[in-house]
């Protein structure tokens, strides 16, 4: 049967690779760094990474690592079980009380993944009676977790105020029971913000909920680094945040779900990628810890995050690139064709900058662009060499 099939698919990777939308998988032989050696044409080399979510720089950081190992001598290497069985350990609870306090919620629960924690929201809180109202350019975690559920559909255009108090309007006007607005803090293809006070003051007004996927904002974004909430002023007005540990916050893997309590505690009953997966990781959880404390000191680590993403995009705007707008350590440098964005990756990998370029499915077709990401640990140096390599690669590549 699967010689049928196996023609089939190598038609299907045949007609990827023609349109310039496939996906190298490059093998980093150091630990994540803003440095880092890269397998390139057979060869390993040091090549500075602007693709990472390190935002702040934590993913190598010794105190982090030391943890680590203090945790697998205490605590031991995996749970071999789920948490309601024999999968919870103290460690477990103080990550989800430290997160809670830190993020401004009654509770937290932790999910193997981000991906998981949404996947296991809606189809919880949500039945065939209620609404979802979703942003249009949400992560495709939220898109999926949202399929799960039986719950009415409704999409906004992205960041769309006007659109979205429509939406509420047909959903409130069609009977639903709960109505749920869900959008990223910050998407994470264009490093837009949401305007989560508007958000906020919509969804008050037509009595519906408010959750926001937080993953690339939390550790950084904010006065105190606690996500795009903090910085509209709403940390009391959002009823659930998702987000992940495996980017600002020390880069390893592992969600959470932060909510009210009631919430919280149904998932814990219900939330199927909850019951039926392993428990984090101890070493995960209790490096985890550790994070968070380096976080009550990290002032200067988000300083240098807003001064490097500065440097960079005022400097690539003058080389004349199009970035689209934002001060996020996300910064989009637009290309537009798949075939070219995926071709300047490899010319700016050949001269020593790592950065990978997005194509469909996972932005729309003509709308292919380099994601650099920016993070505390790149100096002034290094972001002054990646300008420099942009502009020798734009060169080559047009000629």
């Amino acid at each position: 049967m699967f010689d049928s099939v196996r023609e089939d698919l190598k038609a299907t990777l045949d007609e990827i690779t023609a349109a310039g939308l496939h996906k190298p998988e490059r093998v980093i032989g150091t630990p994540q760094s803003a440095t880092v050696d890269v397998t390139a044409g057979g060869r390993p080399g040091a090549v500075l990474n602007f693709c990472a979510n390190n935002y702040l720089g934590l993913a190598d950081h010794p105190d982090v690592i030391a943890a680590g190992h203090a945790a697998l001598d205490r605590w031991g290497y995996g749970m071999a079980s789920v948490r309601f069985i024999c999968g919870t350990q103290e460690v477990h609870k103080e990550l989800e009380n430290r997160l809670s306090a830190f993020l401004g919620q009654e509770d937290t629960i932790l999910y193997s993944s981000c991906f998981d924690a949404n996947g296991g929201v809606f189809e919880t809180l949500l039945g065939a009676e209620d609404a979802v109202i979703s942003d249009a350019l949400n992560h495709a975690s939220i898109i999926d977790g949202i399929r799960l559920s039986k719950a009415a559909r409704y999409r906004y255009a992205n960041r769309d105020m006007n659109d979205l108090e429509q939406q509420l309007k047909e959903a409130t006007a069609a009977g639903a029971r709960r109505k749920l607005v869900v959008t990223d803090g910050v998407f994470s293809m264009d490093g837009y913000v949401a305007p989560l006070r508007e958000i906020c003051d919509l969804a008050e007004r037509y009595d519906a909920m408010v959750m926001v996927d937080d993953s690339h904002a939390v550790g950084f974004v904010g006065p105190g680094g606690r996500g795009t909430p903090e910085l509209h002023g709403v940390m009391d007005r959002v009823d659930i945040i998702t987000g992940t540990l495996g980017k600002a916050l020390g880069g390893a893997s592992g969600g959470y779900v932060a909510a009210r309590a009631e919430i919280v505690a149904l998932l814990r009953q219900r939330s199927r990628p909850y019951l039926f997966s392993n428990s984090l990781a101890p070493v995960i959880a209790s490096a985890s810890l550790t994070v968070l404390d380096l976080l009550e000191s990290a002032g200067d680590l988000r300083e240098r995050l807003t001064a490097n993403t500065q440097r960079f995009r005022t400097r690539m705007a003058e080389e004349g690139f199009d970035i689209l707008p934002g001060d996020h350590a996300i910064v989009p440098v637009m290309i537009g064709d798949a075939g070219e964005a995926g071709r300047l990756a490899e010319l700016l990998l050949e001269r020593g900058v790592y950065v990978i370029g997005f194509s469909y499915p996972v932005v729309p077709q003509g709308k292919a662009r380099i994601r650099v990401q920016l993070s505390a640990a790149h100096s002034a140096e290094d972001i002054d060499r990646a300008i420099a390599a942009f502009v020798e690669a734009r060169k080559a590549l047009a000629g």
